[in-house]
């Protein structure tokens, strides 16, 4: 208790550091990875990436990231073994933050699309198992977080292979390709503003003050209603951009007429993504960060739970659109470029899937890899096609970075948190 009172301030203050060093992280590496796509399919130029990104990730990590941060803050180390010893947690969490944020560092600059999941998760549960005790990690937590990377890539896999199934099917295989692609595009915009304003109705507003229990009916049957018109207003809005579209001189079913029909939809799934990563990944970033501020602001009281400060959200998305802007475009290359080939009809499918898996984790609370669920959804959009249409050898190591991950952060937590708990005695 002594360490925390007297070193209150110093300890926070390095929290915040680490805490932005790691959102700069995710930026350079995991955002990359939610953009990837709509660069690789060349709907958005890499300069349009970054402003869609740093949009939309501010407004999913701000509105809708605080479901996922608790889960990740007390689902994984047992607090109720760290109450004579809040000190303990502190210097983990650190150590924690700093390991996974110097791995991301070191991946990004060599291009590798690694999980900023894998790294907090294995940072953490490589100081607890060996700093503290093996009693404090919640095994049956990490189970399931580790459940979630297989299933998380399974899931946005399946739901892109079918979404690019409905839009050959719907629109590519036939011969007025062009006027179907303007009549039901509009649907799939619909799917996208419903998507994103239902989980941020039902789960982002809580904190800031905004809800949907006031007036008639359930929260969730409130959510759903303002949430059809949401989309409907997205739909209206896309059906008037996609009357603007240009097209090219020639035939006007020719694949790059209706390939740029597409360009326009790709621009809301980006939006889509982004929203949805910022509110799944900022808990990587902020979780760890939370603690920190909630034991130190408290004089030391380990607490199961406690109110997240609106600022800790404010840390996290910052440093995520930071991190993108300056080193992004190195993993942008990679995941765009190098799985499948990717057309904007192929990048749609891929993109929304991910979405839709990653909105559907951050409403659940459960903490899942962006990484895996974007690769998972890429490698559906390319099996529709065939496996040859599949570059295997760069999943294979995609795959690899992935399997270090983990022990490369659980090994450098384990190395921090000792240096931290020496400095500090």
């Amino acid at each position: 208790m002594d360490i925390i009172s007297n070193h209150g301030m110093l300890l926070l203050s390095l929290a915040c550091i680490f805490g932005l060093f790691m959102a700069w992280g995710i930026g350079a590496n995991d955002v990359a990875n939610a953009m990837g796509t709509s660069v690789g399919a060349r709907a958005l130029t890499l300069k349009q990436a970054i402003l869609v990104a740093a949009i939309f990730e501010f407004l999913g990590a701000y509105l809708a990231g605080g479901e996922v941060t608790s889960t990740i803050r007390k689902g994984i180390v047992d607090p109720s073994l760290l109450t004579e010893s809040p000190e303990l947690l502190v210097y983990g969490m650190l150590a924690a933050l700093l390991a996974a944020a110097t791995w991301l560092a070191i991946a990004s600059a060599q291009g590798w699309p690694v999980s900023t999941t894998h790294s907090i998760v294995g940072a953490i549960v490589g100081f607890a198992a060996v700093g503290i005790s093996v009693d404090a990690v919640a095994w049956g937590k990490v189970g399931t977080i580790a459940a979630s990377w297989v299933v998380s890539p399974l899931l946005s896999g399946t739901i892109a292979f079918f979404l690019f199934i409905s839009v050959k099917q719907l629109i590519l295989d036939h011969k007025d390709a062009f006027a179907r692609a303007q009549k039901y595009i509009p649907i799939y915009m619909w799917l996208v503003g419903f998507m994103i304003s239902m989980v941020t109705l039902l789960k982002g507003l809580k904190h800031v003050g905004i809800e949907v229990d006031a007036g008639m009916g359930s929260k969730f049957a409130n959510a759903a209603l303002l949430s059809l018109v949401a989309g409907a207003v997205v739909a209206v809005f896309g059906a008037f951009m996609l009357r603007r579209v240009k097209v090219l001189p020639g035939d006007i079913n020719s694949t790059q007429n209706v390939e740029r029909v597409f360009g326009i939809l790709m621009v809301f799934t980006a939006c889509a993504m982004a929203f949805a990563h910022g509110s799944n990944d900022v808990a990587n970033a902020v979780g760890p960060l939370a603690a920190i501020v909630s034991i130190t602001q408290s004089g030391g009281e380990v607490m199961a739970k406690s109110a997240l400060p609106w600022w800790v959200l404010v840390i996290g998305a910052v440093g995520i659109v930071a991190g993108l802007a300056t080193y992004g475009w190195r993993v942008i290359q990679t995941v765009g470029r190098k799985i499948t080939e990717l057309t904007p009809s192929r990048g749609f499918a891929a993109e929304l899937a991910a979405a839709s898996t990653v909105v559907l984790a951050s409403a659940t609370g459960l903490p899942i890899s962006t990484t895996h669920t974007l690769v998972g959804a890429v490698l559906g959009v390319g099996l529709a096609r065939g496996v040859e249409a599949v570059h295997l050898p760069t999943v294979g190591a995609i795959v690899t970075s992935w399997l270090v991950t983990l022990p490369a952060g659980a090994t450098l937590s384990v190395i921090f948190f000792f240096i931290l708990r020496a400095l500090f005695g």
